[in-house]
């Protein structure tokens, strides 16, 4: 019998998976994830990271319903995820995610219309204002070969956005980008969750990156792994102040060093206040 519902958009009660032969439970091959419990809050930006192997996108995708766990549950408003569905959209790393014979628009329209069902008319004007909110809709005529690496990435985030999901899960969706693109797009994707709100799941191996798109940093060992700690980064916003530093310092002994530091971690989100 699960624990109780906690009221939470996601509850993961106790959590244990692995890599199975043909990608369905099957043959244990080896413990990826053990005994991971914790919450994610409505309307918050919940970052995982980790040392790679560790897990991270093997948890994103139980959450997202691709992977059912071993032992224990995880919860989607109260209510148990056993497969994938519409009130749950993933943006992936690979820039290859947009269907190549069809536009920007086409693309956001036909998931629009399979998915939710909606005349064509209304996924025009829905994918529109999307594809203005991410800042791509000089692109919507276009298609996928014809875009830059960063374009392609804001029409994918703007194809998951339209289908007003529950959940956005993002796993690493700026690694493959240059510095400079990904520094935009970083800047975008907060001011993107200020407007919608939507609750953001994002995988990333960039220290700096989740404490500045994280409201909270769950931090995961290596595999197999467990929860180390789970950091409150929602004060913190500026590359530049103290606090960021501090954070940094911290989050980087318990990935590099596997081991923690003595710093006033639980202090330093209300230090970036003052």
């Amino acid at each position: 019998m699960g624990q109780q519902y906690d009221g939470s958009i996601v509850q993961i009660n106790g959590v244990y998976l692995d890599y199975a032969q043909g990608g369905v439970r099957g043959d244990r091959i080896s413990a990826i994830v053990e005994d991971a419990s914790f919450s994610i809050q409505r309307g918050e930006k919940f970052v995982i990271i980790g040392p790679s192997g560790c897990g991270k996108t093997t948890l994103l995708k139980a959450i997202g319903g691709f992977l059912l766990p071993l032992r224990g549950e995880i919860l989607l408003n109260g209510s148990a995820i056993k497969k994938p569905g519409p009130d749950r959209a993933v943006v992936f790393q690979d820039f290859e995610q947009l269907f190549a014979w069809r536009t920007v628009l086409g693309n956001i329209v036909y998931a629009l219309q399979v998915t939710r069902k909606i005349s064509k008319r209304q996924a025009i004007e829905k994918a529109r204002y999307y594809l203005e909110l991410v800042q791509v809709a000089a692109a919507a005529d276009k298609y996928p070969h014809q875009l830059s690496g960063g374009m392609k990435q804001r029409a994918a985030i703007a194809r998951a956005l339209a289908l007003e999901p529950d959940i956005l899960l993002m796993d690493e969706p700026f690694g493959a980008l240059d510095a400079i693109t990904r520094g935009e797009l970083q800047i975008e994707l907060n001011e993107i969750w200020k407007r919608t709100g939507v609750t953001i799941v994002l995988v990333t191996h960039s220290i700096e990156e989740a404490i500045f798109l994280g409201s909270r940093v769950l931090v995961m060992s290596s595999s197999p792994a467990l929860i180390r700690e789970i950091v409150d980064t929602s004060r913190i916003e500026d590359f530049g102040d103290e606090a960021f530093s501090q954070l940094s310092r911290h989050l980087h002994s318990l990935l590099i060093r596997q081991k923690p530091v003595t710093e006033p971690v639980a202090e330093l989100a209300g230090n970036a206040a003052n």
